[in-house]
């Protein structure tokens, strides 16, 4: 499983640990990621997600799942909440129909 937040993209950077003697050895900054189910109002439904921190308190603040992938931009997304996007737009159709 990649170390990749689903909906930033945020992944793992590189650079230095830098002693007190200013010697340098490479090191890894790994992403906070969290597994985490968020409830998607349009499919009814929990979608399991591995988000960062920063994505979590994102969606949160736009309103929900729904509400922050209808606002936000395609080529913001990753692929795997594109395809989340399209599912959602296509139930809030259907949904639409049947009222």
């Amino acid at each position: 499983m990649a170390r990749r937040c689903a909906v930033t993209g945020k992944g793992v950077q590189t650079g230095n640990n830098v002693s007190h003697a200013n010697n340098k050895s490479r090191r890894r900054f790994l992403p906070n990621l969290q597994e985490t189910s968020l409830l998607s109002d349009a499919l009814g439904q929990m979608v399991r997600l591995r988000l960062t921190t920063h994505a979590i308190r994102t969606i949160e603040h736009n309103g929900g799942l729904d509400a922050y992938l209808l606002g936000t931009n395609d080529s913001k997304l990753t692929d795997e909440t594109r395809r989340l996007k399209r599912r959602i737009v296509k139930a809030a159709a259907v949904a639409g129909e049947a009222a």
